[in-house]
């Protein structure tokens, strides 16, 4: 409308004829005749009406909110998961069968290891086990635990905590962290490979005497390139039954009376390990070795035949120390582990029956494999043979009494599927008894159903 009466008044035109009406009084309005100088009047005020219109759509502009101004703020960022969100939970049972073979001994007995073993044999929940885990904060992941399968005594099924630890990370790539609290202590390779992995029903006696339960309280520290602990994960994950990732390197320090003990001496052990998993062709071959060093108390009581046991030092506090070789080739279809170890520890002697003192000993197992996948309706059948030889002493039972083992394990297991997992295993044994220090000689049929949830 501005720009049709500057028209009109520039032009001497009427506002009408520029298609604008406007009212008599004003001072557009044009007269019937305008010389030069009213003309030019009349173009100055049209340029200051329009100055002053235009001054008033720009405070207009001004306080009328801009598209972007009037959308809805945007929602805040969601909240950090909580951290009891983050972990998961996993488990696995083991049940047993386990009845007189061909040559039936009812004092051959294992307390380290199968307490149904001996007697009448039955069924048995050998592990009920309820994993706990996840990763609480981005450097910093827990691990628990309990087993309700546990025997104390003559009572069966026990709750027990066997791991509750913390691994802090200390780099982003997680390849250097510490692991505090209860868990296994890096020493040898069966000690630390699950037994929801392990083929033989029971852990070997030459390494097992080293570390009952396979666990301590303590600090660990562990290494291993990113690409090595995907390979560890690997080894477990496609059924090769590997150990878990316990790093290329560990070192630690533990009280070293073995879990859910404390301590009875004022003096840690330290342990060290190095293992890698080489690539041989399409298979994976690792070994490792590593040892530890302490101090360990042994309970002193009676002999079987009731006479005072005596021990040769103060405090019935003995060196306890071992070294250890692994090597092990993961089943592609043909495998084996093997593991040896020497060292000292407390032990009954054999000229002084009832004096304890430090000797030496030595054994050590070898596993022979065959991974069939695919096979008889299943993921994988493995049929496998263990032997195993021990000679040494036995620190964890009263008195550290001298120990022999010779033991055959034949057996074959059937994984259906990734849930469900079943074994038969033939035991020809000689072992000394816990309870009797004697040798005791007899075969045992195994069977176990494992359920992995």
């Amino acid at each position: 409308m501005l720009n049709a009466l500057l028209i009109a008044t520039f032009l001497s035109v009427s506002p009408e004829d520029a298609g604008v009406a406007v009212d008599a009084g004003s001072p557009l309005a044009p007269p019937a005749a305008m010389n030069d100088e009213e003309l030019r009047a009349r173009l100055q005020q049209a340029l200051e009406m329009l100055s002053r219109h235009e001054a008033e759509i720009a405070e207009l502009k001004k306080d009328k909110p801009s598209p972007a101004a009037a959308q809805p703020a945007a929602p805040p960022p969601p909240a950090s998961t909580p951290w009891y969100e983050k972990l998961k939970i996993r488990g696995y049972t083991q049940v047993r069968y386990n009845l007189p073979g061909a040559v039936y001994n009812d004092k051959l007995i294992n307390e380290q290891g199968d307490r149904s073993l001996g007697g009448n044999g039955g069924f048995l929940i050998r592990r009920a086990r309820l994993i706990v885990y996840g990763d609480v904060h981005p450097r910093v992941s827990v691990y628990l635990q309990p087993d309700f399968a546990s025997v104390i005594g003559e009572q069966l099924g026990v709750a027990i905590m066997r791991d509750w630890y913390a691994d802090i990370f200390v780099d982003e790539k997680k390849e250097f962290r510490f692991r505090v609290g209860q868990s296994k202590v890096p020493f040898g390779f069966e000690n630390l490979q699950s037994s929801q992995n392990r083929l033989p029903l029971d852990r070997n006696d030459a390494l097992n005497s080293a570390l009952k339960d396979e666990r301590d309280l303590g600090v660990f520290f562990y290494w291993a390139p990113a690409e090595i602990r995907a390979r560890f994960k690997y080894l477990v994950d496609s059924g090769l039954k590997g150990s878990g990732d316990y790093g290329v390197f560990a070192l630690g320090v533990y009280n070293g009376q073995t879990a859910n003990k404390p301590e009875l001496n004022k003096f840690p052990h330290v342990v060290a390990r190095v293992t890698y998993p080489f690539l041989l062709g399409n298979q994976i071959m690792e070994v490792g070795g590593g040892g530890y060093f302490g101090q360990t108390t042994v309970a002193v009581g009676n002999m079987p035949d009731g006479t005072k046991a005596t021990s040769a030092v103060e405090n019935n506090t003995f060196t306890d120390a071992r070294g250890h070789v692994t090597a092990v080739l993961y089943p592609k279809p043909f495998g084996f582990f093997f593991e040896y170890n020497v060292g000292v520890g407390p032990q009954l002697g054999t000229e002084r029956p009832s004096l304890i003192n430090a000797h030496w000993l030595w054994g050590g197992y070898l596993t022979l494999m065959l991974k069939l996948d695919d096979v008889l309706g299943a993921l994988a059948v493995i049929p496998y043979v263990r032997g195993t030889m021990y000679d040494g002493g036995k620190k964890f039972v009263t008195n550290s009494p001298y120990y022999r083992v010779r033991e055959v394990e034949l057996g074959l297991e059937w994984q259906f599927s990734k849930s469900f997992e079943l074994v038969l295993a033939y035991m020809i044994s000689e072992r000394t008894s816990d309870k009797l220090y004697s040798l005791q000689y007899g075969h045992w049929t195994r069977v176990q159903a494992q359920v992995n949830f």
